[in-house]
């Protein structure tokens, strides 16, 4: 990849604030190359932030004056556009126009991650590099050109969220304020409208790709976006998906986490010969398969009859339990038949003195000692936020010559705070959101990726809610669904990165090639 450019500051989009407490919106552009086998992707990084303004409750207003606009916060985020090639024969070009990119609007999860994972795992023009298996290697780490890159089919605009990256806050406004689903909404929603406005892309396919709790956002945005703005999107992609969290939430009284974490249980221990000899032989589709058939007849009927269930019907689903997860089955009866996610990660593999990972259960993890309900910490996150910090802090200061001393907030736990307007005393379900966006425009598609091995989001799991959405058909084969040998964050996987970026760039280029074909017939 050929370096940039010196970096210039653009006065295009800069608009200085009007007193000294609100945020400066900097914009910083350079100019890049990617070479991709025998093609060369010429394009422009654009990073910096943009100011959220909304009325300012505590102005009067008067006659025929409407109340005044407030800072509120400012959101950073990291364009990349490539730079369209001039044409040999301008007079043939202007017969037949180009068709605008495509533009993807990127975010992760948490709540209160930044937009690094995907930024540099899986779409962006860099990306921290793995070994075969998924792990970053040792520090200082690395941070290599990336063939697999979305920005080949469609512009990328990655957006942190308040609280996270460069985004924060305006003097005096609450952090907290912003950390609610709705507020978030709000305020990623005006960001996605101020973008296509201020960069003229009013006409380009727009998609929404988000990863965990990416997702629920996304789903919220999908419906938000009509709503508020009138901006029908043409397809997210949904990347370990979270959109129902009863699917996900280990309640007294909710059956439903049970049954949809099994196959992954039956996936990990599989993965770390856990099984029987004869569970082993059989290939990881074959052991899930089975897991899934058990966990939507029998084991689902069985929790369903809660106390009612006999004692020889216990001992049976027990047994199978022993069979498809590797735990013992005393243990499954200790737990009453409901081992929860964390006494799965700390008990799998406890007589070897390991556990096993949250978001990739691939990864192993070392605890002080083998006894307690729960790990230390998640040996899949700590394979992975060290090398992703190291790479986004390089790309901004070597690479896109974004000077600042303050901080990049990788991720922060705003999850434990995270407020819920809307949802209050009932599990958060953003599935009728997407539903009713997909309803009312029926062309917009879906793009779902899940990995066998995350136990953060199970597979199953984003099955059961898309099964449940209430789509009405056709609609429902607008939903494409991918399955990879892999983590929550699929990507790490050399094979599973390769994939997916193919699946990524048809489902962006069959918009393009529908709406070209659609032009042609004009």
């Amino acid at each position: 990849m050929a370096d940039k450019d010196t970096p210039a500051e653009t006065d295009k989009h800069r608009r200085e604030p009007p007193s000294p407490e609100l945020p400066v919106e900097r914009l910083v552009t350079t100019e890049h190359k990617l070479s991709i086998g025998k093609t060369t992707l010429n394009y422009q990084a654009t990073c910096g932030t943009v100011v959220l303004r909304e009325p300012d409750s505590s102005e009067p207003e008067g006659k025929g004056q409407s109340k005044g606009e407030k800072a509120r916060a400012s959101i950073f985020f990291i364009a990349y556009t490539l730079k369209t090639p001039k044409t040999a024969n301008p007079t043939s070009a202007a017969k037949k126009p180009a068709q605008p990119r495509p533009i993807t609007f990127s975010f992760n999860g948490g709540p209160g991650s930044s937009s690094v994972w995907l930024h540099l795992g899986l779409l962006g023009p860099k990306r921290v590099p793995t070994d075969a298996m998924g792990q970053c290697g040792t520090p200082p780490y690395a941070l290599t050109d990336n063939e697999f890159t979305l920005l080949t089919d469609s512009d990328l605009v990655f957006i942190d969220p308040v609280g996270t990256g460069h985004s924060r806050v305006a003097e005096g406004e609450k952090m907290a304020e912003f950390h609610d689903y709705q507020r978030d909404l709000d305020a990623v929603g005006e960001f996605i409208r101020l973008y296509l406005t201020r960069h003229g892309r009013w006409s380009s396919p727009k998609y929404l790709i988000g990863e965990s709790y990416g997702t629920t956002r996304a789903a919220g945005l999908s419906r938000h976006l009509q709503d508020k703005h009138n901006i029908h999107v043409n397809g997210l992609m949904l990347v370990s998906m979270a959109v129902d969290f009863q699917t996900l939430s280990f309640d007294h009284g909710n059956e439903l986490p049970y049954p949809l974490y099994l196959p992954t249980y039956a996936a990990t221990a599989w993965y770390h010969h856990a099984l029987s000899t004869a569970m082993q032989k059989k290939p990881l589709k074959a052991v899930v398969a089975e897991a899934e058939t058990f966990a939507n007849t029998d084991y689902l009927l069985a929790l369903m009859q809660g106390s009612r269930l006999n004692p020889e019907r216990r001992e049976q689903i027990a047994e199978r339990l022993a069979q498809l997860t590797g735990l013992s089955k005393a243990y499954v009866l200790r737990c009453d038949l409901r081992p929860n996610e964390f006494r799965f990660f700390k008990e799998l593999l406890r007589d070897r003195g390991q556990t096993v990972g949250r978001l990739d259960s691939r990864f192993l993890g070392l605890d002080r000692d083998d006894a307690g309900e729960q790990p230390e910490d998640d040996a899949g996150m700590n394979n992975l936020v060290g090398a992703y910090a190291v790479g986004i802090n390089r790309l901004l200061h070597e690479t896109l010559g974004y000077k600042n001393d303050a901080p990049y907030t990788v991720i922060a736990p705003l999850w434990k705070s995270w407020t819920w307007k809307g949802f209050e005393n009932k599990y958060v379900n953003v599935g009728d959101s997407l539903r009713r966006a997909m309803h009312a425009c029926p062309d917009m598609r879906v793009y779902v990726a899940s990995g066998y091995f995350d136990l953060a989001t199970p597979h199953a799991a984003g099955d059961y809610t898309l099964s449940h959405l209430g789509l009405r058909a056709p609609l429902t084969d607008n939903v494409q669904v991918s399955y990879f040998e892999a983590g929550h964050m699929m990507y790490i996987h050399p094979p599973s990165l390769a994939r997916m970026a193919t699946e990524l760039r048809q489902f962006v280029r069959s918009d393009l090639n529908a709406s070209t074909s659609a032009s042609s017939k004009q």
